[in-house]
């Protein structure tokens, strides 16, 4: 079942997913002003999850947020709930200070983030979900409006249980701390493609590296200049995997000035070429991948993560 809101004159769409056997997004879009932030509840038995060419473990009864840039596949849809929602419905950026979400739950570049429920955080999520199926019955003029106090109410719920869960539940005197952590990660989300140096994002942010260094510290083992190449080594893979783009348009497009540099960053991050990589998807394609449908867009070249966990 798939319920929907949407507002034409202000191109705002909400949409909550019920169970359906196709939910899924098998393609690459990027800086699309009107795709959907996804919210997914595993109501289920433990499942696989696909996000990009990676393949998880999807314990029951986690909730995971998915960007409006990743491709996803579930190996049990029909356990699935799930909330989409475009920038025109709800931007999390421009109402961060309601959320506090922006570089952590989404547009965060430093990990899958799997929430795990407690009986009773499942209660209340199982009570909001309860009240977001009775306002889609109110078609009034205030219906937008009291669907997206809702989301808001589940985004913040879901920021507090993540902070706890994957940021060490640090207390509210380093909440500055905490905020410096989510505006790297979302400065890197908006400017990797050009800049690869940590040097860059800390003089935005008006500290010095070693600052943004041991913040980083805090909340993980990866540093700040991890994040900044995990996430293009990772564009680089979605680039080869969903479209037709040339090892050069991809490097230049990531900024790289020549193959030999990109080739040396490549393999670093993946253990294989540019070349091998291309021919690796072309291989996995032709023999059926792992068990999927071999159709372009869903993730065939995986990694399997046994649990959720910390930054790893």
């Amino acid at each position: 079942m798939k319920l929907t809101f949407s507002d034409r004159e202000k191109n705002a769409e909400f949409h909550l997913l019920i169970g359906e056997t196709g939910f899924e997004k098998s393609s690459y879009r990027a800086h699309r002003k009107n795709d959907l932030l996804t919210i997914a509840w595993n109501t289920g038995q433990s499942q696989r999850v696909g996000v990009d060419e990676q393949e998880y473990v999807f314990p029951s009864n986690t909730m995971l947020p998915l960007m409006a840039n990743q491709s996803f596949h579930f190996s049990c849809p029909e356990d699935v709930i799930a909330w989409q929602f475009n920038r025109d419905f709800y931007c999390i950026i421009t109402h961060d200070q309601e959320v506090s979400c922006v570089g952590f739950l989404f547009y965060g570049s430093s990990q899958t983030m799997f929430i795990d429920l407690d009986q009773a955080h499942q209660r209340k999520i199982q009570i909001l979900f309860e009240v977001f199926k009775d306002e889609f019955q109110q078609a009034d003029q205030v219906q937008g409006e009291m669907l997206r106090m809702l989301l808001v109410r589940l985004i913040i719920t879901l920021t507090r249980l993540g902070k706890q869960q994957y940021a060490g539940g640090e207390p509210d005197t380093d909440d500055h701390k905490f905020q410096l952590f989510r505006q790297f990660n979302l400065l890197v989300e908006l400017n990797y493609r050009n800049q690869h140096d940590v040097q860059f994002y800390a003089e935005a942010l008006h500290r010095s590296s070693k600052t943004v260094a041991n913040v980083f510290a805090l909340y993980g083992k990866k540093s700040p200049s991890q994040i900044i190449h995990e996430r293009i080594a990772l564009e680089a893979r979605r680039l080869f995997y969903y479209t037709d783009k040339s090892a050069k348009e991809v490097y230049t497009e990531l900024g790289f000035e020549d193959a030999a540099h990109f080739s040396r960053f490549f393999k670093k991050h993946t253990n294989l070429s540019p070349s091998e990589f291309k021919k690796s998807i072309l291989l996995k394609r032709q023999k059926g991948g792992t068990g999927h449908s071999a159709k372009p867009g869903i993730p065939l070249i995986l990694s399997i993560q046994s649990k959720p966990g910390f930054i790893e």
